[in-house]
């Protein structure tokens, strides 16, 4: 996505956007943030920016975003392509060898809902399987088509769900992949899951864990486009408003760690994982405000450890350079206050990124290579969650070495490679 001279509309909740209860409290305000992924092209161009608040609801324990930004403007272009990540790759086996128990035959129908450039839905037509993908970023989209995976350009919701129920009918096995959390009437795209789900059919959805975010201090992925923070117990609660069962729980690598719950029409059994989980949850107090509240004041506190760390290293005249232009990167970089004076670029394997500047900070970001020729004394690993990824690229290709800086989990860190 990419800066204009649009204005962006926003609005904010009075109620849950899941159980509509008044009951919801502010937990974290991160202050007024540009929009994560609206990259600019002009370092001079002034971003609107907007409330990035947490709140907590009474009622059914939903953490989420106070603010909602159109959805239109966050989602049509799109920077993220899932192939560009080696984890990522490896990890769409890995989810093809775990779902494929829930398929029959060959015959059976597979939706990937904000299927991206398709690397998930991949595995499953190579077996030749009937797949479909739906996303609303065109630019994204159409790498996806291009590479033989059909795939529907728009947002899903009860209206997709129909016209896919009418060109392809129901569908054994529906999974969406962080995605969730993105979208303002979840009400909307989980019914049309249950359209077109069949009877016997498996949903599977990917949502990054509440409890690891509460625990290691996720704060960065808080981002607008995240309006949702959800747990076992809260997204429970949304699938059963229609009759929509969880049974079984895997876990994920993806965004520093994502649980992956599977869900059908008929009660099934629940696994004992998953019944151990939602003890764990209850345990450290992730539907507790209290805990998110002591959340809130351990994030002000790292961010202050984090700036120091950085400012150290600036006074003794070291070069520093981030690694990974994420989405979120930006809530990290705006909310501890670092810029282009402390940061001299980011670097990103994503060719959409190159020659933009970050949002709020005005950091350039170029290739790896490119940002390595500035000879970095130190690198603040803002995409940490690919730690060993990036750790063994900078090492094994491009053979550099110098002090890592990692922000996230828990603590800051510095490692020497």
């Amino acid at each position: 996505m990419v800066m204009n001279n649009k204005i962006i509309n926003s609005k904010k909740i009075k109620y849950c956007r899941i159980c509509g209860s008044e009951s919801i409290k502010e937990i974290l305000n991160l202050g007024k943030q540009p929009l994560a992924n609206n990259l600019k092209k002009d370092i001079n161009f002034k971003e609107q920016t907007f409330p990035l608040v947490i709140c907590f609801c009474q009622n059914c324990k939903t953490v989420q975003l106070t603010e909602t930004v159109d959805s239109k403007t966050l989602f049509s272009k799109y920077f993220w392509v899932t192939g560009t990540s080696n984890v990522a790759k490896k990890y769409s086996k890995l989810f093809f060898e775990r779902s494929k128990k829930y398929l029959n035959s060959n015959n059976d129908f597979i939706l990937e809902i904000a299927s991206n450039d398709g690397t998930f839905l991949k595995p499953f037509k190579e077996k030749g399987y009937r797949v479909l993908g739906i996303d609303p970023a065109s630019n994204i989209a159409e790498i996806a088509i291009n590479n033989g995976i059909d795939t529907y350009i728009d947002f899903f919701g009860i209206k997709a769900a129909k016209k896919i129920f009418t060109d392809k009918g129901k569908a054994n096995l529906i999974f969406a992949r962080n995605v969730i959390p993105h979208v303002e009437n979840i009400k909307d795209v989980i019914e049309g899951v249950s359209l077109l789900l069949n009877d016997n059919g498996v949903g599977i959805i990917e949502f990054h864990r509440a409890d690891i975010i509460l625990d290691e201090l996720h704060y960065d992925s808080i981002y607008h486009e995240h309006l949702f923070y959800y747990s076992i117990t809260s997204l429970t609660f949304l699938l059963s408003e229609f009759n929509l069962y969880p049974f079984d729980l895997d876990v994920s690598p993806i965004s520093g760690g994502s649980f992956v719950i599977y869900f059908s029409k008929e009660i099934r059994k629940k696994s004992i994982f998953l019944k151990n989980e939602i003890k764990k949850e209850r345990n450290l107090g992730v539907d507790n405000q209290t805990k998110w509240e002591l959340f809130a004041k351990n994030v002000h506190s790292h961010s202050k450890s984090l700036f120091k760390l950085i400012k150290d290293e600036k006074l003794n005249d070291k070069t520093i350079i981030g690694y990974g232009a994420s989405a979120r990167s930006s809530t990290l970089l705006n909310f501890c206050d670092f810029s282009d004076l402390n940061i001299k670029a980011i670097a990103d394997k994503s060719d959409f990124k190159h020659g933009f500047f970050s949002p709020g900070t005005n950091i350039p970001i170029i290739s790896p290579l490119e940002a390595l020729k500035l000879n970095p004394d130190v690198i603040i690993l803002l995409a940490w969650n690919f730690k060993d990824e990036i750790i063994n690229e900078l090492k094994q290709i491009y053979k550099w070495s110098g002090k890592v800086i990692v922000p996230l989990p828990y603590e800051p860190k510095i490692i020497e490679i």
